[in-house]
């Protein structure tokens, strides 16, 4: 069996401010250690659990975050961007048993998290059919066009409850609490148990059970920072521009979307 992790690291115990999130700064490298760390805590409760193969995507700023060295030694780690419109989900295809999302965040134009955002900060928030999407909306939805199950995810408490409300079988670990630009963070060790643990427990379970539902049909919008962006997306093929910084795209098919965001996001 072969299990498909995407690691990000605003969503990880402790984190709160911008420069813990940048790789080129003194003060993030406790936080890319906890990361790794936490991303560990995934692949051993899934090595226990009978997985065989674990594939690890950076999904972070750089994508060069994770210490591969602290990972064991059955995971295969993609670091660097591919380039491709798969982004954050990048080497997922139909043979995966399931995908799991570790340090994630809440969406731009959320509250749940001090650090929210969806995917930069070039815009104010992302919304397929009505709803605010977060990566791991956007990252779901990618899971289940390859037909693969989504099986946990940790990060803060306003996107795990968004997850329950995807499918109310998903395994989370909310290892935070936005209150403002602030906080409240469980022991970080506390943490990695956890998330192993979850782990184990979701392996053990009927799989089918974490299955989305892609919708039919998908109307985006995106509302940018800058008008002048948004002026610049509605001349990618099919989109439209709606206000002084919001651009509208539809397609039935969640490939052209995903296009749509790499190449207008």
């Amino acid at each position: 069996m072969k299990l498909f992790i995407s690691a990000d690291i605003e969503g990880v115990a402790g984190i709160v401010n911008w420069d813990e999130t940048d790789p080129a700064t003194y003060y993030s490298k406790y936080f890319l250690e906890q990361m790794t760390k936490e991303v560990n805590a995934a692949c051993e409760g899934a090595l226990e659990s009978g997985i065989t193969e674990i594939f690890v995507k950076d999904a972070h700023n750089t994508a060069r975050n994770l210490i591969p060295s602290k990972l064991p030694e059955q995971v295969k780690i993609m670091r660097g961007w591919a380039r491709n419109p798969y982004m954050m989900m990048a080497g997922l295809d139909e043979s995966f048993a399931g995908a799991m999302f570790i340090g994630y965040h809440s969406a731009g134009g959320t509250n749940g998290n001090p650090l929210a955002h969806t995917m930069n900060m070039k815009n104010e928030y992302v919304k397929i059919n009505g709803q605010i999407a977060s990566e791991f909306l956007i990252n779901a939805y990618t899971s289940s066009m390859f037909n693969v199950p989504v099986l946990l995810i940790t990060g803060d408490k306003l996107l795990c409850e968004e997850a329950k409300k995807l499918n109310s079988n998903i395994m989370t670990v909310p290892v935070s609490e936005g209150i403002g630009n602030a906080s409240i963070s469980i022991h970080p060790e506390l943490a990695v148990k956890e998330i192993k643990q979850k782990v184990k427990d979701v392996l053990g379970d009927d799989l089918s059970k974490y299955l989305i539902e892609l919708p039919k049909h998908f109307k985006v919008e995106i509302s940018f920072t800058d008008h002048f962006a948004a002026y610049g997306g509605s001349f990618y093929p099919g989109a439209k521009q709606i206000g002084a910084k919001e651009v509208e795209y539809e397609s039935s098919n969640y490939l052209d979307v995903l296009k749509f965001l790499f190449f207008v996001l």
